[in-house]
């Protein structure tokens, strides 16, 4: 069911038993995320916090961090419903002859219907309010973070050329009551607006939606085609028009159902200090020059919640909304890659540093062509690991994956290095936004495709025995990484990963974690034969310094500081969590 609102979501929640209220005050600076971190950990609830510190609103947070939350808030029982609904409504064959012109009636009836309607009232402007952020329970999510965040701020826009509006979820910290930070980094639409308004000279009007509903909050993250408007796809996948309103002080239209808007423009000759921030990839991403928003009003509708959200390591709430893109963009991927399958992201490749796809492999090297594709394919372009292998093989099954790569990645013409684009938040590379990204073709090789050395009958090593994790101190070792990775090429493992001594080896999420995370295919990697002749991969997983050849700073992991560990442990009781 397509719900009215965040609170309508809520409710629903609450009915099914799936949110907790918590009565007892908390306090906005990282007791909340300690909180909610632990919960997500064990995809607990939905949060409900009724007595923030210095607030009079309450603030809910992971209200879509688990599977069956995600499917409730879409109003579906699997996200793959949605993909497949989509590859309907894209198979123009079926809509050829007379018969299935008329069968594509009922199906196609309700897209007119899908398009956002402007009233002239509106329930997020039920009261409007002096421009002071103090008001509301905006948090501190992390120690070292360089204040507190908005963390689900719905950015709208306009272009000034052709006044089509634009969404996104832009980070904002607080530097004060009546300014933040705008976190528009490169490859962002918002920055590419911005820099029109630069040229014409002219302040930008900002209206930020904060608390709407699920369909709304995803199409804003979704990685959309520029022409397509955010707006008509949450239309699209709520099954109605959503409706806007005219903010106050400026002709930007927004969610009519939303909790809380904030007005306000964005000075272009002003760029102050932002960050760092505790970010999605498990990371404090670093400080930089950003664009300030300058808040005019803020309005919001009775009895307004707050929604927050935190990230960090996975598994968190925005994992889940990765999965989403996953499951409903396919459809889309496949038609530009029809060869393609299944795909899999991984949650320890936090969506742009590992993905795994399936192909029904039709020609040798197959997979190289599937790679570029990918790697040419809107956001796709950031991933810095694509995995390939046959359809036969279950993308989600990492046993499954692990065994393919174990049988099928046998010469090192089946690691494929290339050079392009990564994400902003990508750490391990030399230069900031660009590397080198690293494709492996694990699909069965045809005999044009073997070397000729390669036996193709012997038996396979079980995958995880295949793997080993050596933990390293590298500040009082008289070794590098390198030289372990070296004296280990002629024992029985086929992957050999250096990880810092803090690393458990038992534990592999972790363990991938910081492979998708710190290794630069070409500088961290080396190959191979082991004693057994067959290839041999070494990984540095490691922090990496000048000693490294790395001239970059080096992010902190993110970590709560122990105090407020200590000090959510003593109150647990009192927050009566089961």
């Amino acid at each position: 069911m397509p719900y009215k609102n965040l609170q309508s979501f809520l409710k629903a929640l609450k009915e099914r038993e799936l949110l907790t209220e918590i009565d007892i005050e908390v306090d906005p600076e990282l007791e909340i995320t300690e909180i909610a971190d632990r919960i997500s950990k064990k995809y607990g609830n939905a949060l409900q916090f009724n007595n923030v510190k210095g607030s009079s609103f309450p603030l809910v947070i992971n209200a879509m961090g688990t599977y069956e939350r995600l499917n409730l808030s879409f109003g579906v029982t699997n996200l793959d419903d949605i993909a497949k609904e989509i590859a309907g409504y894209m198979d123009v064959g079926a809509y050829a002859s007379l018969l299935g012109k008329v069968k594509a009636i009922p199906k196609l009836a309700p897209l007119p219907f899908i398009f956002p309607r402007k009233v002239k009232k509106g329930a997020c402007q039920d009261v409007i309010i002096e421009p002071n952020l103090d008001l509301l329970p905006i948090i501190k999510c992390w120690p070292d973070d360089g204040g507190k965040y908005i963390t689900l701020p719905l950015v709208f826009t306009k272009d000034p050329d052709n006044g089509q509006q634009n969404v996104g979820m832009y980070r904002m910290q607080v530097y004060d009551a009546k300014t933040t930070g705008m976190h528009w980094h490169l490859h962002k639409d918002g920055k590419e607006i911005y820099e029109k308004y630069r040229k014409l000279g002219k302040k930008m009007p900002v209206s930020v939606a904060i608390g709407c509903d699920p369909t709304i909050i995803y199409a804003a993250t979704a990685p959309l085609p520029k022409m397509v408007d955010e707006m008509i796809f949450a239309g699209y996948l709520k099954k109605k028009p959503v409706k806007l309103v005219k903010s106050v002080t400026n002709d930007i239209y927004v969610p009519a159902e939303a909790e809380f808007i904030l007005e306000g423009y964005v000075d272009l000759d002003e760029r102050r200090l932002e960050g760092p921030f505790g970010d999605h990839t498990g990371y404090y991403s670093l400080a930089d020059q950003y664009p300030v928003f300058h808040l005019e009003k803020i309005t919001h509708r009775n009895g307004a919640i707050y929604p927050t959200t935190i990230v960090g390591k996975p598994p968190m709430e925005d994992c889940y909304l990765g999965k989403a893109t996953e499951r409903i963009f396919l459809p889309l991927m496949k038609i530009q890659t029809p060869e393609i399958i299944d795909m899999d992201m991984p949650l320890e490749g936090v969506f742009h540093n590992c993905a795994i796809v399936s192909i029904k492999k039709a020609f040798p090297r197959h997979a190289n062509k599937v790679l570029y594709g990918l790697w040419g394919l809107g956001q796709m372009m950031y991933t810095k690991m694509i995995i390939v292998v046959d359809h036969t093989v279950n993308v989600h099954d990492y046993q499954a994956v692990a065994a393919a790569l174990e049988a099928n990645v046998t010469d090192e013409s089946h690691l494929i290095i290339t050079e392009g684009p990564l994400d902003a938040l990508d750490h391990a590379s030399n230069r900031a936004f660009q590397g080198f990204r690293l494709g492996v073709d694990a699909t069965r090789k045809r005999e044009v495709e073997f070397d000729p050395s390669y036996n193709q009958t012997r038996s396979y090593d079980a995958p995880l025995k295949a793997l080993k994790v050596i933990p390293f101190d590298k500040a009082n070792a008289s070794q590098t990484a390198h030289d372990i990775m070296k004296e280990n090429e002629k024992g029985e493992h086929r992957l050999v990963v250096v990880v810092d001594e803090w690393v458990k080896p038992e534990d592999l999420s972790t363990v991938f974690w910081k492979i998708f995370n710190n290794i630069d295919p070409k500088r961290d990697m080396m190959t191979g034969k082991n004693a057994h002749d067959r290839l041999y991969i070494a990984l540095d997983a490691t922090k990496k310094g000048p000693t490294d050849g790395l001239h970059r700073p080096w992010p902190d992991d993110i970590e709560m500081s122990d105090e407020m560990k200590a000090y959510v442990t003593e109150r647990w009781d009192k927050y009566g969590i089961k």
